[in-house]
């Protein structure tokens, strides 16, 4: 429920903006054009089912998946803020 100068319905559209936005940053960040016949790292080969899945896919899941832990990201959002910290 919207309280004071917001209109209803205006947490969700708030909400359902966020969640456009992040969707819209990992599409930005899948790859994209030729896939690689092999891995960039380990020089193994990557299976067809994977680069037709992925476009333009470069490592193999197991180099993927190693990169996948060493890298994060940050989301920017504070999402444990709640009202109560803001009124503060």
């Amino acid at each position: 429920m919207a309280g004071g100068w917001a209109r209803d319905g205006a947490e969700q559209e708030q909400i359902e903006s966020t969640l456009e936005e992040g969707v819209e940053w990992a599409r930005s960040q899948l790859p994209q054009g030729e896939s690689r016949q092999r891995c960039e790292e380990c020089d193994e080969p990557i299976p067809e089912a994977r680069r037709k899945a992925m476009p333009g896919v470069k490592l193999c899941i197991a180099c993927q998946a190693e990169r996948d832990k060493t890298t994060s990201r940050a989301s920017g959002y504070n999402r444990r803020g709640s009202k109560d910290s803001q009124l503060r």
